[in-house]
């Protein structure tokens, strides 16, 4: 079975309380609770803990959860140890690449034995890569701004092997594209695979698969056609309530998919 596993930034508004309305704050305040040093071992260990009962050993980080702006050796430590003493992995680090932080971005996803990053980035595709490819780490550009796969390809391939395309299939539907097809034409490129539903087109208002607009059960089945052996991220982000019980509901649906 491919990798299922559980993206952090489900909990963006975790730390401010439900709800919440606006991402950023979520971003700082979820930063702010990590980044002391005291109580990271404990929060990190919370979090765990919680994904863990919903049934995943695996998880997607959000840099929010772990900074390499505040993260010490001290932080990386604990983390490492709080995943292994759970049996716990992470598969991708998801983080905002810039010139100025592919470094220590790099070395952080490193140190937890990562050698995907997701996200968007800043700069041209080319000033990134050497870092990339000094660290053996990818970066699966995530679908964000991009209306097409022909917007990701041109950039993915301007910036050569170490680029690739993890599809978020809600931001698909946000656009208003068929994510299944999306897929279909990004094929021999894909690094990661995040499993989104979105409302309607134009938005981006999470939903429990089913619910919104994204046939993520096409997308599945298109995966599956085109044998992709890679992780399906289970992702979900409202901002108005916890997403725990949709996301076991939704890791449940896709084990049988998989099936």
């Amino acid at each position: 079975m491919k990798p299922i596993t559980f993206m952090t930034a489900n909990y963006v508004a975790r730390e401010t309380g439900y709800p919440l309305t606006d991402w950023g704050v979520g971003d700082r305040t979820t930063n702010a609770a990590f980044a002391p040093v005291e109580t990271f071992a404990e929060r990190f260990g919370v979090l765990l803990d919680d994904i863990r009962t919903l049934g995943f050993d695996a998880i997607d980080l959000w840099s929010a959860h772990l900074n390499p702006e505040w993260a010490t050796e001290k932080h990386i430590a604990s983390a490492r140890d709080a995943l292994d003493r759970r049996g716990m992995s992470v598969v991708s680090y998801a983080s905002a690449v810039t010139p100025a932080n592919v470094e220590p971005v790099c070395e952080l996803a490193s140190a937890l034995g990562v050698t995907v990053l997701t996200g968007g980035f800043s700069s041209e595709t080319e000033a990134l890569a050497p870092t990339l490819e000094r660290h053996g780490v990818r970066l699966g550009i995530e679908n964000h701004p991009e209306k097409t796969p022909a917007e990701l390809l041109e950039k993915i391939e301007r910036g050569g092997p170490m680029f690739g395309a993890t599809v978020d299939t809600g931001w698909w539907g946000t656009q208003g594209y068929d994510a299944a097809e999306a897929i279909e034409e990004l094929r021999d490129h894909l690094v990661h695979v995040h499993l989104k539903d979105v409302r309607a087109p134009g938005g981006h208002d999470t939903c429990r698969w089913g619910e919104g607009v994204v046939p993520v059960e096409a997308c599945v089945r298109t995966l599956q056609r085109l044998d992709y052996a890679g992780p399906l991220s289970v992702e979900h982000e409202p901002m108005s309530f916890d997403p725990s019980d949709d996301a076991r509901a939704m890791r449940s649906e896709l084990e049988g998919w998989l099936a």
